[in-house]
């Protein structure tokens, strides 16, 4: 859908010229000569941005700016106006109008103008998205787990934010979360940003190993147009996004080293530059960064910056493995039973004895992720209400043998025979294909594969039907 744009303006051949150039550039541009005609479109059409002249028939455009807004509180509008004067940018913007032109209007830089407006609007949008995610309650409280390791970890949190709340600068300590993949890093995150200080502002997240170094620097900081090939226009980045609130960076470890010096200089001077652009802009942001590798043997191996790990871990939160929380397993697996049973319009379900038992015996590798997974495959798969072991798809091989449980041992631990990792795989592609009499399609919806890549799967462990 093209973008759209209200031209409110009484000079008829100017307002016909900017419309003519902006659909020729792809835009919906809709025209009216007065303040009336122009209040009436807005009604009826609901346009991204307004674009309208200073002085109009009737009612000037720092009275339209106001009665538009209050008939739509989200339109972005831009003022143009033949007077030079500072003053009446200052009044426009004041209004609300979000930029000001000065006529004659460079129809290029008009464009530039909209779609600058238009990028920061979008990412005004994703962070109220942001917002209302928080608004539905993820706290400390809403962690699942009453475990020695999870009483832990939530009194910890509860010092932090309670020593945040004495800080008089506004300046917030980083803090590092560390912990197996699966294991909630970004929940943890996110409550500490919601019952901090900032909770009320932006929470952005990113996951670094998810773009190259080149995309990633892009993301972060942003740029400014023509500044590389694709550069058609400027972008703000996430960093500048995240202004007044949080920046969670997920998966720190595995950020280039040539970001880790702007995150350097980000963390120690509060700015940044945009690619492309000679000006430092201040930022007021708190970090928290999280991760599943022992960063200290980077530091110690050259492949992690140390002045930034310091600056990173002046605050450190441990999540434990899943497997060290004992009965806060039974906890999360009936919160996920309950939750996919609302989902899929099962209600009833429960698990039996020996279900529960080995919910409880095996290692969970995949920490509370893999529990999610299993469970909402099993509630998919269930054609009653009790879930037996065998409806769990979890590896043997990963179970703790009793003498370990008795013993108080990890079955992870170094020594502990354990299958490998292929092998935990190859079963629950092998389960899921024979609980659903071999539809690959359906199995591939059911491990959030493609086809291609469940039959790759497929292929490569040499699964055949007659092997049932």
């Amino acid at each position: 859908m093209a973008n759209s744009v209200l031209i409110i303006e009484d000079d008829e051949l100017l307002a016909d010229n900017i419309r003519l150039y902006l659909e020729r550039n792809q835009w919906e541009a809709h025209v009216a000569h007065s303040a009336e005609a122009g209040l009436k479109k807005l009604e009826g059409l609901h346009p991204d941005l307004v674009l309208t002249d200073h002085m109009l028939p009737g009612r000037t455009g720092l009275e339209l700016i106001r009665d538009a807004l209050a008939l739509d509180p989200q339109v972005k509008i831009i003022m143009m106006t033949g007077e030079g004067s500072i003053q009446v940018a200052v009044d426009a913007m004041k209004a609300g109008a979000c930029d000001y032109l000065a006529k004659p209007v460079s129809l290029a830089e008009l464009k530039l103008v909209l779609e600058r407006t238009l990028g920061q609007s979008k990412l005004e949008n994703a962070l109220a998205v942001y917002q209302r995610r928080q608004a539905r309650g993820i706290t400390l409280d809403t962690l699942i787990g009453e475990s020695p390791p999870m009483r832990e970890l939530k009194a910890r949190a509860r010092q932090v934010l309670e020593a945040e709340r004495r800080i008089r600068d506004g300046g917030l300590p980083a803090i590092l979360i560390t912990g197996e993949t699966g294991t909630g890093k970004e929940l943890l995150a996110r409550a500490l940003h919601v019952e901090g200080a900032r909770g009320a502002r932006p929470f952005v997240e990113i996951n670094c190993a998810s773009l190259p170094p080149n995309l990633l620097e892009a993301e972060l900081f942003g740029y400014e147009r023509g500044a590389f090939t694709d550069a058609k226009e400027r972008k703000i980045g996430l960093v500048e996004g995240a202004d007044g609130g949080t920046l969670f960076l997920d998966e720190i470890g595995e950020v280039d080293p040539s970001i880790q010096t702007k995150l350097l200089k980000l963390l120690e001077e509060k700015t940044l530059r945009r690619i492309g652009s000679v000006r430092e802009r201040g930022v007021d942001i708190r970090i928290i960064s999280a991760t599943n590798q022992d960063l200290e043997k980077m530091v110690r191996e050259k492949r992690f910056r140390s002045d930034l790990y310091f600056r990173l871990r002046v605050i450190t939160l441990a999540m434990p493995p899943l497997r060290a929380t004992g009965e806060d397993i039974l906890r999360i697996a009936e919160h996920y039973l309950q939750s996919h049973a609302r989902r899929y319009g099962k209600p009833g379900l429960r698990f039996t004895p020996g279900a529960r038992e080995l919910l409880l015996g095996y290692a969970w590798p995949g920490n509370v992720r893999e529990l999610r997974n299993t469970l909402e495959q099993t509630v998919l798969l269930a054609e009653d209400d009790l879930i037996a072991p065998h409806q769990l798809a979890v590896c043997p091989g990963l179970l703790h043998d009793d003498r370990a449980e008795a013993d108080g041992h990890d079955a992870l631990a170094p020594g502990r025979p354990i299958a490998k990792l292929s092998d935990v795989e190859r079963d629950l592609v092998h389960r899921t294909l024979v609980k659903t009499d071999w539809n690959v399609s359906k199995s591939a919806n059911l491990l959030g594969l493609s086809r291609d890549m469940m039959r790759h799967r497929i292929e490569k462990y040499g699964l055949q039907r007659q092997e049932e």
